[in-house]
């Protein structure tokens, strides 16, 4: 009877536990929906931009019952602090609003957070940067760079700057050449004629690429020099760190002490006016000496919310260089030289022609599908083929791929030829109204996903067989007829930019 009693409460004890998951992911989910009404009404409330960079990364933790208390979660302490300062009433409301039982919203960093490690601020630049840039890596912080910090093989991760970011990695093109020749500039032994660089680019088109090869190739022209690398946001953690510790004498002596200031993702800095003119002063004294700076940033200095506009004066008085996105012939050539890295794998031309044209947001995607793709062939075996690409790269493709109507590429069509758009649709065979026809059919079959039933009918109810012999007439005479290989490459770029 005792053990049966026993077995009795163990099964209950056991539907009670697996009750209380059931509930906890109960709640989990109302909160994530509730949370995903509130979202979207904050970001019409304070827009795109304000809310992508703030309200997005929230995390919804638990709510307590008993106190009445939700916990909201962001990835680190500055915007924890930030969102807390700026937000937390209107925060709360929508949360009592949303949902009666809420009492108390706390704002607070992620338990799961990598910890960032406290700087020294009262050693000299290299020690105080030099063992920070040991334990972090520099993926988020700071790093001081000289010639002490320098061991026999030059440049390692542990420093902070990636070797494999460096000038010659780079491959240039027509969006990016003034930043590259900028920049490149800024590494040379002579005096430049700008200073600050100012580099502004989308994510994953280059600009941190280019920051990391100024801090490589400025050491290799200067052995001895001392350099700042880090984001805006650790510079202000390390700011408020130091005017809490009343240590804000030597923040400045060590900030004032370095030969190059490279500073990314500047648009963080807003918002803080101390930190903000604390950077002032620095930038004023550094360029008094004629030491260089480099700032990076998604948008352009006046483009900067929450900033100081003597600070943006400074940011935009030397050179802005603007990163425009990659175009169809750098994103081809950017791929093409990955791959001696897979040797002796054979990745085939249409492949790469393939991801050249559909992963078009930003570099870092392309280059992230490519080494997918190859690391799938390499582990089952696989031979690298077009089907393969479709079907391990779904996620990244279908992010990419811009919706492109059948009207869209008709009108881009007859503007490009200068024909009138009823021609698309009318049954004249006359060859200056045939070709762009043609033509128009073979890129609905390329960037739409349509069927030939569906095109022709587009093109004034034409039978699928026409729509199948225009495509098929528009890729032989790419091959064989280079003006008009080149008038598709034209309007595939336009259609697709």
């Amino acid at each position: 009877m005792v053990r049966g009693k026993a077995q009795g409460d163990q099964t209950t004890n056991a539907r009670r536990r697996m009750d209380d998951n059931v509930a906890d992911d109960i709640e989990a989910v109302n909160l994530a929906a509730d949370w995903a009404d509130i979202s979207q009404g904050l970001r019409k409330d304070l827009g795109h931009q304000l809310h992508s960079q703030w309200i997005k990364p929230i995390q919804v933790g638990s709510f307590c019952n008993d106190t009445g208390t939700l916990d909201l979660f962001l990835p680190t302490e500055f915007s924890a602090n930030w969102v807390a300062d700026r937000f937390a009433d209107r925060l709360s409301l929508a949360w009592k609003i949303a949902r009666a039982e809420v009492k108390h919203v706390r704002i607070s960093v992620h338990p799961g957070r990598r910890q960032l490690p406290e700087l020294r601020v009262g050693e000299s630049p290299s020690q105080s940067f030099g063992a920070f840039a040991a334990n972090d890596g520099g993926a988020m912080g700071g790093v001081a760079l000289s010639a002490d910090t320098l061991g026999a093989q030059g440049f390692t991760s542990s420093i902070g700057l990636d070797p494999s970011l460096t000038f010659t990695a780079f491959v240039t093109g027509k969006s990016n050449i003034l930043a590259f020749n900028a920049a490149e500039r800024m590494a040379k032994v002579e005096t430049p004629q700008f200073s600050p660089l100012y580099l502004k680019a989308a994510t994953g088109q280059g600009k941190t690429h280019l920051m990391h090869a100024i801090g490589h190739a400025y050491l290799a022209t200067h052995p001895r020099a001392r350099i700042f690398y880090c984001s805006a946001e650790r510079f202000m953690v390390e700011f408020v760190q130091a005017l809490r510790q009343n240590e804000m004498i030597e923040f400045k002596a060590r900030l004032r002490a370095f030969d190059l200031l490279l500073v990314d993702d500047i648009q963080f800095i807003i918002g803080k006016a101390a930190a903000q003119e604390e950077l002032l002063y620095t930038i004023d004294a550094l360029l008094a000496e004629g030491k260089r700076l480099v700032f990076a940033a998604d948008r352009a200095p006046q483009a900067l919310d929450g900033v100081e506009q003597r600070l943006l004066s400074r940011l935009s008085m030397g050179l802005v260089a603007d990163i425009q996105p990659a175009d169809i012939d750098l994103r081809r050539s950017i791929l093409e030289s990955k791959l001696g890295r897979f040797a002796p794998l054979e990745v085939p031309g249409d492949v790469i022609e393939f991801l050249a044209r559909t992963i078009n947001r930003n570099i870092r995607e392309l280059v992230g599908g490519l080494n997918k793709l190859i690391a799938y062939a390499q582990l089952t075996g696989q031979e690298v083929s077009l089907q393969l690409a479709e079907e391990q790269l779904t996620d990244i493709l279908s992010a990419n791929r811009k919706r492109i109507t059948i009207d869209e590429i008709q009108r881009t069509v007859c503007q490009f030829y200068r024909v009138d758009r009823s021609e698309m649709s009318s049954k004249r065979r006359a060859r200056a109204v045939v070709r762009p026809r043609q033509v128009a059919m073979y890129l609905a079959k390329v960037l739409t996903p349509r069927s030939y039933p569906e095109i022709g009918r587009k093109f004034g109810g034409r039978d699928h067989s026409t729509v199948i012999h225009a495509v098929r007439l528009i890729e032989d005479l790419r091959q064989r007829d280079s003006d008009m290989d080149g008038d598709v490459r034209s309007l595939l770029r336009q259609l697709e930019s």
